[in-house]
């Protein structure tokens, strides 16, 4: 009796950090969420410090031209979100993720050094073993702040689930605002030695944070079946009789490649809105710099700009009372409307350039920076309305057995993302560079940039990905009951 009883309590599939069997009451909910949270502020803070700030380094520091800067930035932030897809499916297949995020915050936090260790030079684009060493230090950045971006399994029950992520984009946003404020200031007054070094030590306490969780933290075992069931999915398709024994897949498991497949073109979808999110590490960074960042007597760094959506969604919270899936779609129209906002910045930036005579000039263009915090703040509601939705929308649509690597398809679109933004700067250069002509996206000079050109092309193409997207959600079927924010 003391047994069943004792069996009772326990919470089947999980297990709290020693291995044991996780028990109800004791381990996961809240308690354990806020932890978890207080971390993720930490780590946040610890990743945008210096992604926030980065396309000024490498402008300023490194010599690269805009273009280039933008496209090393959109890789490097792509390569961080995308490393939490392998995150969740070592969480799901082989690992808990107790043991995930410990590993990867120790990786992070050994990187910080191996990145810091590049110094200025002479006025030249940095090149051969110097560029190395950067890259190399900035992509084990990446690979550690992969930690903490897949596990959705702390709540207990639909409510305090909803209550979680929610929590989660606050945190998110609270260790932005101190990353691209305080460290931001930091490392342009200071250097960037000092931001790398608040990085580490964030990175650091982070760790200490999760780990004195650890009596109070469940985590979900591994599935029985570390390989995915698609491959076995497809086996058996081709043949009643399956060609591979090894590969043989049961009911449950086409099952969850029916959902999986369902919920695919949902995740397609958003991968444009996160290509516009880029634009705000890149080009408006760069768009701010070179005009007036006084605040009356503050001068404000081009790389606090992201202040402003972090700030908005602090305030407004999160918004109530619609689905998952038309959060998303209000995500998508706000980013629509931010990149025909950008373009009429831009337009506006350059005529002042134009009528000042100040288009080859180095000083700040008499033309407030506030201009750009509009594109910030359309899409930071677009951030807003999207991630939260589909962070939870991936979580309870997707197999039990999938859970952490379906929570992670979130940051697997923000990696797709942003690697979009540096195809696309790619092929818009290739195209409009030829015959003699000059690509829209060339040179050191932004003021000769046809920027306004590519968000309109932006514009365009997330118009065009709104209208596929409600052709998928019109048809889309949830799993449960649809569920209220």
């Amino acid at each position: 009796m003391q047994e069943e009883g004792r069996a009772a309590e326990t919470s089947p599939g999980y297990v709290d950090w020693r291995n044991r069997a996780a028990l109800k009451g004791k381990h996961g909910g809240m308690l354990a969420a806020s932890f978890v949270l207080a971390a993720e502020v930490l780590e946040n803070l610890a990743f945008l410090a210096n992604a926030s700030n980065l396309v000024t380094y490498l402008t300023g520091s490194m010599y690269f031209s805009p273009a280039r800067s933008a496209t090393a930035v959109t890789n490097f932030m792509g390569t961080a979100f995308l490393l939490a897809l392998l995150g969740g499916f070592l969480s799901d297949a082989f690992f808990t993720t107790y043991l995930i995020f410990i590993v990867s915050t120790t990786v992070d936090s050994l990187a910080g050094a191996e990145a810091a260790d590049v110094r200025e030079g002479p006025c030249e684009a940095a090149s051969g073993g110097k560029a190395a060493l950067l890259f190399a230090g900035l992509y084990v950045v990446a690979l550690g702040s992969a930690a903490s971006r897949f596990d959705g399994e702390t709540g207990r029950g639909r409510r305090e689930r909803s209550t979680f992520f929610n929590y989660f984009v606050f945190c998110l946003a609270t260790g932005g605002l101190i990353a691209v404020t305080f460290v931001v200031w930091i490392e342009d007054n200071k250097g960037w030695q000092w931001g790398f070094a608040i990085a580490t030590i964030s990175i650091a306490l982070s760790a200490v944070i999760f780990v004195a969780a650890s009596p109070v933290s469940r985590s979900k075992l591994p599935r029985e079946a570390p390989s995915p069931p698609l491959p076995r999915f497809l086996n058996r398709a081709v043949k009643r009789k399956p060609i591979f024994q090894t590969l043989a897949c049961t009911v449950d498991e086409l099952e969850q490649v029916k959902v999986i497949v369902r919920i695919l073109p949902i995740f397609v979808s958003t991968i444009m809105l996160n290509c516009c999110l880029a634009q705000l590490s890149t080009f408006s960074i760069e768009q701010a710099a070179t005009m007036d960042t006084k605040l009356g007597s503050l001068v404000v760094p081009p790389a606090s700009l992201p202040i402003f959506p972090v700030v908005f969604i602090m305030v407004t919270g999160n918004e109530s009372g619609i689905t998952h899936l038309q959060r998303i779609g209000v995500g998508l129209v706000l980013s629509i409307l931010a990149m025909a906002v950008a373009a009429l910045v831009e337009l506006k930036r350059k005529r002042v350039a134009a009528r000042s005579d100040m288009l080859d000039s180095s000083s700040p263009l008499p033309i407030s920076f506030f201009w750009v915090a509009l594109q910030y703040l359309f899409l930071g509601s677009a951030d807003l309305f999207s991630l939260a939705g589909l962070l939870e929308f991936f979580f309870t649509e997707a197999p039990w057995g999938m859970r952490s690597m379906a929570t992670s398809l979130s940051w697997a679109s923000l990696a797709t993302g942003y690697y979009l933004s540096s195809v696309l700067v790619t092929i818009v250069n290739g195209a409009t560079g030829g015959g003699g002509r000059r690509p829209w996206l060339s040179g050191s000079n932004l003021n000769y940039y046809r920027l306004e050109r590519f968000y309109w092309l932006m514009c365009i193409l997330s118009t065009l990905n709104f209208l596929q997207y409600l052709f998928w959600a019109s048809r889309y079927k949830y799993r449960h009951p649809v569920p209220k924010a």
